[in-house]
């Protein structure tokens, strides 16, 4: 059962936040904060919230795993189509009308007690997998006109622990791979 330690998300929230700072920093791109919502706003907020991590989870089974893609995402069957959206609504968030894109990130981490190490140490002498954590994070970014998911990654099995600086670093650096707006390293030096 997971226990949740608010001393532990406290943490990671601010090293994420510090990652990400940092990391488009030396991009010379900027990321504005969404505005801290309330009432109606926030509850609009926290249902996106949950949309994208559905969508997104369906992305990482039904698109990143050609066998598994669903009929309607094969587009008579061409396999190289990406057509997953949050619907035109996103534009409605707090903070979006002066915005084009959003970036969604989620990270989600159980670390395993002593006692689960432990279960899980002897779970394997009997030929039983019991997993001692969960480390998964999506990133998106969507066109705030349309909804439309541009790019994606996700990793169910990320690295890096969010609890400390360093571990957030490389998270940040796992969550932004491929990300489309940040100019190639090697375009920079031409």
């Amino acid at each position: 059962m997971f226990e949740p330690r608010a001393d532990w998300t406290e943490l990671a929230r601010d090293n994420l936040e510090n990652a990400i700072e940092g990391y488009q920093a030396q991009y010379g791109s900027s990321l504005v904060d969404a505005p801290e919502a309330f009432g109606e706003d926030a509850l609009l907020v926290n249902e996106y919230i949950a949309l994208f991590s559905a969508v997104a989870e369906s992305i990482h089974t039904y698109q990143f795993f050609v066998g598994n893609r669903l009929e309607t995402k094969k587009a008579d069957n061409r396999q190289d189509i990406f057509d997953w959206s949050l619907g035109p609504g996103v534009g409605d968030l707090p903070g979006a009308q002066d915005a084009d894109y959003a970036l969604f990130i989620n990270t989600e981490d159980h670390y395993g007690s002593t006692g689960r190490k432990v279960l899980q140490i002897f779970g394997a002498l009997g030929g039983v997998g019991v997993s001692s954590g969960r480390h998964v994070g999506f990133a998106a970014l969507v066109d705030l006109r349309t909804g439309n998911i541009l790019w994606v990654n996700a990793d169910m099995q990320m690295g890096g622990d969010v609890r400390e600086g360093d571990g957030a670093e490389r998270r940040v650096e796992q969550l932004f791979e491929d990300f489309p707006l940040i100019p190639n390293a090697e375009e920079d030096s031409e």
